[in-house]
């Protein structure tokens, strides 16, 4: 195999980034807890599969309040992950094999183990180590009422009370997460340099990227009287720059001087931000002197639908324009419901696919083949798009989503916080088979920290990787393909008689058919590169995408 040169400052423009969830990728020690020694057992498979790059999730110090989200330390890792060593042995592993490495960095918050917020918790009231975070407070005659009303995005206020170093009930703190996740103060010059330092202690490591969670809350106006929650909601998409903890302007001083340190290093270390923001103000965090790239998530919330699809391309190929960057796309991600679910839900449902998750979902209620036939056709369709594209893990298996986790295994914070009226994101995230018997289907040897379901064997990779016809066959043809073909960062749309057709062109004369219908649709003479779904003739069948040249 011809390794590809990914040596440019521009190589994440095009690149297949592939997600690792850590603890659910490959146990090296049997503690059922994924680990960095396990994945580098497991680069040989990247390398085959033909990514670019792997973004790994957090692999720092951690309670796994919030699946590692919650870090105690952001310059070491997790002990039950392994150690400094192991991480550098995976980098220089995944490197020898021509492939980036981009890691996830959490500035919004850090977790309650953090020595800072130790510190704070010790130092009491008025203390220059609790100006690192936002303690408020109560109130109420006996300030045992939260500052505001403002809610959490896992359930609950946004507020815990701390217990004072005299024993005395105390103060208020931020928490827009889990209560174990208190948000830092971005006012403060010893927070900006001391993640300053942290983005060259890995870029230093030789990491090439770095993927930021929520980037879009890190600066907060606390000035009272607070906007009430009914007037502001979560924030999520608002579209005003005074929004007091949300997508705010001042957010981008921290990632200009961000940039100001990636472009440190030769090449410049990329950024990608995790922006849940309205379209309109997402351009600010992929410009050139920002983060140079953002996050699209339109797909993720979009139906298997023609005129669906054709409006995010159009729209995200607009804004990578306008900034200069290139436009992400991703179908899948440890926070969402699994595309090849989503897809096999009953109509109109895909919009809601969360609700399905959150409310335990069975496995028996999806149509796992029209899902996973769509799931191709979709992942096939976004490999020939100009831009990025992300992968998550399991996809390339086809898996589903594990809707019914038992309530006693449950993991994710959400679950916890909202009474178990809402499930949360553990079923995305139950560790991968390898095998198609074991105690845990070869992620380990011996059993997995979230349950496997029994038709986990039949998407093991043993089983496809034997298979011509496998999903993970596929996804192997369609990235050495892609590798090949992808030049320009341009694309020409083809009319097609079939409203339930989306076709383009792109530069050296390959073309891109996909039928989002269910009833064959006819195709122009050419040579067939490569099918979503092999088929004869000269008609595309439905839920299927083709190469054509």
């Amino acid at each position: 195999m011809v390794l590809k040169d990914l040596g440019t400052a521009d190589w994440w423009r095009q690149a297949v980034v592939y997600q690792i969830y850590p603890r659910s990728f490959a146990d090296s020690n049997g503690d059922g807890i994924g680990d960095l020694p396990g994945i580098t057992s497991r680069v040989p498979y990247l390398r085959d599969l033909g990514i670019d790059a792997v973004w790994l999730s957090p692999f720092y110090p951690s309670e796994l309040a919030d699946g590692g989200y919650d870090v105690a330390d952001y310059r070491d890792v997790d002990p039950r992950l392994g150690t400094l060593d192991d991480f550098d042995a995976m980098s220089a592993a995944l490197h020898e094999a021509g492939i980036k490495l981009i890691v996830d960095i959490v500035p919004n918050h850090t977790s309650d183990q953090h020595e800072w917020f130790q510190a704070a918790l010790a130092a009491g009231r008025g203390s220059d180590e609790r100006d690192r975070y936002h303690f408020f407070e109560g109130r109420g005659e006996n300030g045992d009422e939260p500052p505001n009303d403002w809610q959490s995005n896992f359930g609950g206020p946004a507020w815990d009370r701390v217990t004072e170093p005299d024993g005395s009930p105390g103060q208020w703190y931020l928490h827009m997460f889990a209560p174990e996740q208190p948000d830092l103060n971005w006012e403060r010059d010893d927070v900006r340099a001391d993640f300053e330092r942290t983005l060259r202690f890995w870029s230093d490591r030789g990491v090439d990227g770095f993927r930021i969670d929520v980037a879009h809350y890190l600066r907060k106006d606390m000035s009272e009287p607070f906007a009430a929650w009914h007037e502001i909601g979560n924030g999520e998409l608002t579209v005003h720059p005074d929004h007091p903890f949300s997508d705010r302007d001042e957010v981008h001083e921290i990632y200009r001087a961000w940039r100001a340190v990636f472009d440190e290093y030769d090449p410049p270390r990329t950024a990608v931000a995790e922006a849940w923001v309205h379209k309109s103000r997402l351009p600010a965090y992929a410009s050139p002197d920002g983060l140079g790239q953002a996050f699209n998530f339109d797909l993720l919330v979009s139906e298997f639908d023609a005129h669906e699809f054709k409006d995010v391309i159009d729209e995200n190929l607009s804004r990578s324009a306008e900034t200069g960057s290139s436009s992400t796309w991703v179908l899948s991600n440890h926070d969402v419901t699994r595309h090849a679910t989503r897809y096999g839900l009953p109509a109109g449902l895909g919009h809601h696919a969360a609700a399905w998750t959150l409310a335990g979902g069975s496995h028996d209620e999806v149509d796992t083949e029209l899902g996973e036939r769509r799931a191709r056709a979709a992942t096939m369709l976004l490999f020939a798009l100009p831009g990025s594209t992300y992968v998550y893990q399991g996809e390339e298996l086809g898996l589903h989503e594990v809707g019914d986790v038992p309530a006693e295994s449950r993991q994710d914070p959400t679950f916890f916080r909202t009474e178990g009226k809402e499930v949360g994101r553990d079923g995305c995230r139950v560790p991968l088979p390898w095998a198609a018997t074991g105690s845990s289907y070869g992620f380990g040897s011996d059993g997995a920290h979230l349950p496997q379901p029994a038709w986990f064997a039949d998407y093991a990779v043993s089983v496809e990787d034997g298979d011509p016809a496998s999903t993970l066959n596929l996804y192997r043809r369609a990235l050495a393909l892609r590798g090949d073909l992808q030049s320009a960062e341009t694309l020409t749309w083809i009319p097609h008689p079939s409203a339930s057709v989306l076709a383009f062109e792109r530069p050296g004369g390959w073309r891109s058919y996909t039928n989002f219908g269910s009833e064959p649709v006819d195709l122009p003479d050419g040579e067939i590169l490569l099918a979503s779904t092999p088929f004869d003739g000269d008609r595309l069948p439905g839920a299927t995408t083709v190469w054509m040249r």
